[in-house]
C-alpha cells in the first residue's frame, strides 16, 4: 500500500477523517474501511502505471505517489459527496497519474517496464486480413 491511516490525518486532519472512516460510530476511524480505501487507491495507481512501471511500486513509494494514494483514498471515504476541494485533489491526482502513465510526468527512481525488443533488422510486423473490397467476389454485382 502506498499510503497509510497516518498520512490521511496528515493531510485531512484527525477530525475529517473520524467522521468518514467512522462507520461504526466509536469514536475511531475504522481500520477495516481505511484499509479498503487505501487499498483500493493502491489498485487506482498500478492500474495506471502498469504499461509504464513495474507494479507494485517499492516500499516506501515516491512522495508523489503518496500523496496520489492519499487523495484517491479520502475522496473514497467521503461515502456522502466529498467538498470541492477533495474533488480538485482527486481529479489532480487522476490527471497526474494520467500523465505518468503517457510518460508526460516521470517518477525519479522507480524501474520501468522494458520496451519490447525489436528484430534484428530493427523492423516491425504487422498482420491482418486482406482488405475486404479487394477479396474475391467482394464487389460482385456492383460494377
Amino acid at each position: 500500500m502506498y499510503a497509510g491511516l497516518d498520512d490521511l490525518i496528515a493531510r485531512a486532519g484527525e477530525a475529517e477523517i473520524r467522521q468518514i472512516a467512522d462507520r461504526d460510530r466509536d469514536g475511531t476511524p475504522d481500520p477495516e474501511v481505511i484499509t479498503a480505501a487505501i487499498a483500493d487507491a493502491a489498485e487506482t495507481i498500478d492500474g495506471y502505471l502498469r504499461g509504464r512501471y513495474l507494479t507494485p511500486l517499492s516500499d516506501p513509494p515516491p512522495a508523489m505517489v503518496r500523496g496520489w494514494a492519499v487523495s484517491i483514498a479520502r475522496h473514497r471515504l467521503h461515502r456522502n459527496g466529498p467538498p470541492e476541494h477533495v474533488i480538485a485533489d482527486y481529479r489532480d491526482a487522476l490527471k497526474q497519474l494520467g500523465d505518468a502513465s503517457a510518460g508526460r510526468l516521470v517518477l525519479a527512481g522507480v524501474d520501468g517496464v522494458a520496451a519490447p525488443v525489436a528484430d534484428a533488422a530493427g523492423g516491425v510486423h504487422a498482420a491482418s486480413d486482406a482488405p475486404v473490397f479487394s477479396r474475391p467476389g467482394a464487389m460482385d454485382g456492383w460494377l
